[in-house]
């Protein structure tokens, strides 16, 4: 006990936990940054697009779309015909869900074919344009022509007439 409280303990362990905090650093001058900055802070060039460029852009754009929507009421009109002996309405809704997704891949391959030149952030335009039309035209193409394939043929009245 009186080893822990005596003033004229030496303790060597004490000296090593209490070192000497460094001196903050006192900048007199402001710091002038130099021409050699770091090249990863720096974002790329915008690459500048001529407006000739973005209307031979626009037009094969649109040209992909209208495309795309032929495709969706051929292949819809085509679905109907090609999978009439499918025995099953599981098995011919599935064949014809996987007939339309294969369209649509051919038609990203004919779109790439088209080198429309899009921006780099600007890729996923080639897949995207006209998705949402191609899909419910083709469902529209296919039901429509399914539909009246298979009208019934006895005691059949129009509505208004």
């Amino acid at each position: 006990m009186e080893k822990k409280l005596s003033p004229d303990q030496d303790t060597i362990q004490g000296t090593a936990k209490n070192e000497p905090e460094p001196e903050p650093k006192i900048e007199s001058e402001p710091k002038i940054e130099s021409e050699s900055t770091d090249i990863s802070e720096i974002p790329p060039p915008t690459p500048v697009i001529s407006e000739e460029q973005q209307n031979i852009t626009k037009k094969r754009t649109n040209m992909l779309f209208w495309m795309r929507f032929g495709f969706a009421l051929i292949g819809g009109a085509i679905a109907t015909f090609l999978f009439e002996e499918i025995d099953g309405n599981e098995e011919r809704r599935w064949t014809s869900i996987i007939f339309m997704i294969v369209l649509f891949i051919i038609t990203c391959f004919i779109a790439k074919g088209m080198k429309i030149n899009f921006p780099k952030a600007d890729r996923k335009k080639l897949v995207t344009t006209g998705i949402g039309s191609f899909i419910f035209l083709y469902l529209f193409a296919w039901i429509m022509t399914y539909t009246l394939l298979n009208l019934p043929r006895n005691d059949f009245s129009l509505p208004f007439t």
